[in-house]
């Protein structure tokens, strides 16, 4: 496997670090199409490295940039924080920023999303927007419209932006967004038990520097916007019914599958006539099934569901 890192300018001259997966000699060199991934909150693309290594060794090359905020996108002081305003559709444009850029160097080839957690729901705006132009979206621990919740939590954020400002961290946010996911888990060894079985990636993901911070007001003021938006059923209205989407959680995962929000948007879909739609839930899997105990075969599964349409 080949690694790249490298600067991508997105269209309002911001940078971002992305890196580039690519089949090596020894494996063919040829690639069959092109993955973009959008990583999940508090996270950044790097920890996907094995999953690329599984792509490329079936002829696939994986772009997964850091998104703002995240990982080496984010310069000091901007940990946790997007934009001055309006930051979940400036990620969603990054990616598609980025779409031109790998069509414009693997040109002919398919081109698919890959979306995990937060990615999923820039993935959900993506398609709405640009689903045209790709060949099919794969969501990863994702979810539905959050309902009341989300109107409280978009009253909150606006507040804490106005009153502490958009770049402060905020645990309450974190809290009524994350505070009861590791209830299903109890007793709890740490407080991330809700990402994964296996204790050995909770724990890389808690000594990662890059993981697990506490984002800001103008964080969630845009993420609960952005997840308004993308469940408003004009917007989904505008994804393209032939577009190919595989939906994939653990059967635990708190933010979706645990309170069937995963199969009400599942249905939401389904109503909007998508053809191509197909789900698939690990059974006793948490968050992150390609970080859990399961990955192997949601790594297999989601090679064969890309095999089948290339």
């Amino acid at each position: 496997m080949k690694t790249q890192e490298l600067s991508h300018i997105s269209d309002d001259g911001k940078s971002i670090h992305v890196y580039r997966w690519s089949p090596d000699g020894t494996q063919g060199g040829k690639i069959r199409a092109s993955v973009l991934l959008a990583h999940g909150m508090a996270e950044h693309a790097v920890r996907y490295t094995r999953f690329a290594k599984a792509l490329c060794d079936k002829g696939y090359e994986l772009w997964a940039p850091d998104h703002r905020g995240h990982g080496k996108t984010a310069a000091e002081g901007e940990l946790g924080w997007l934009a001055p305003a309006d930051g979940f559709k400036r990620v969603v444009n990054d990616l598609y920023s980025l779409s031109k850029r790998i069509k414009e160097e693997a040109p002919g080839l398919p081109l698919f999303l890959f979306g995990h957690s937060w990615g999923s729901f820039l993935s959900q705006g993506y398609m709405s927007l640009y689903g045209q132009g790709i060949n099919g979206c794969i969501l990863s621990g994702t979810a539905g419209n959050g309902g009341a919740t989300l109107k409280l939590g978009r009253l909150v954020a606006g507040i804490g932006c106005a009153i502490k400002g958009q770049h402060s961290p905020a645990p309450l946010m974190d809290t009524m967004s994350f505070g009861s996911f590791n209830n299903a888990f109890k007793p709890n060894r740490t407080k991330f038990d809700w990402l994964s079985r296996d204790e050995a990636e909770v724990d890389a993901y808690i000594k990662d520097p890059l993981c697990g911070f506490i984002c800001s007001y103008g964080f969630f003021r845009d993420l609960l916007s952005g997840l308004s938006w993308i469940h408003d059923k004009e917007t989904m209205s505008f994804i393209p019914k032939d577009l190919p989407i595989f939906m994939i959680a653990g059967s635990k995962d708190p933010v979706g599958a645990a309170t069937s929000s995963f199969d009400r948007l599942y249905d939401q879909y389904r109503m909007e006539g998508i053809k191509d739609l197909n789900k698939k839930l690990y059974s006793d899997g948490r968050h992150e099934v390609l970080n859990d105990t399961c990955r192997e075969e949601a790594t297999t599964d989601i090679i064969a569901w890309l095999d089948a349409r290339i």
